[in-house]
């Protein structure tokens, strides 16, 4: 049973930081692309960030240089370092993992509020 657990979340102020992690399991981790996603209310579900098996990584233009992804295979985890957060980051955010169809995995989501 393939399991993706997000974690981490919170309130925080804006210009405040989090860490997101997500615990994966019944997946052979390291072959898998990781990514994080999220979804503001009223809006579409929109990638932040990828990162592949091969470790190269991806992040939407309105997070990069303030978000980081990485990724530990011995431990089958993937984070998401989140600093200089903005009101507009507000969102759930998911993890999710890919290795071609229909091996596509996600996770509950994790709530990120940032607020003053």
């Amino acid at each position: 049973q393939v399991q993706l657990v997000e974690s981490g979340g919170g309130l925080v102020q804006p210009g405040g930081s989090l860490r997101l992690s997500c615990a994966t399991s019944g997946i052979i981790f390291n072959i898998y692309h990781m990514g994080w996603y999220r979804q503001a209310p009223g809006k579409q579900r929109e990638l932040v960030a990828q990162i592949t098996s091969g470790v190269s990584t991806t992040y939407a233009e309105s997070v990069k240089g303030r978000f980081t992804i990485s990724r530990y295979n011995a431990k089958n985890t993937v984070y998401l370092q989140m600093n200089s957060l903005k009101p507009e980051d507000t969102a759930v955010y998911y993890c999710n993992a890919v290795y071609g169809k229909p091996y596509n995995y996600w996770g509950q989501g994790t709530q990120v509020t940032v607020s003053s």
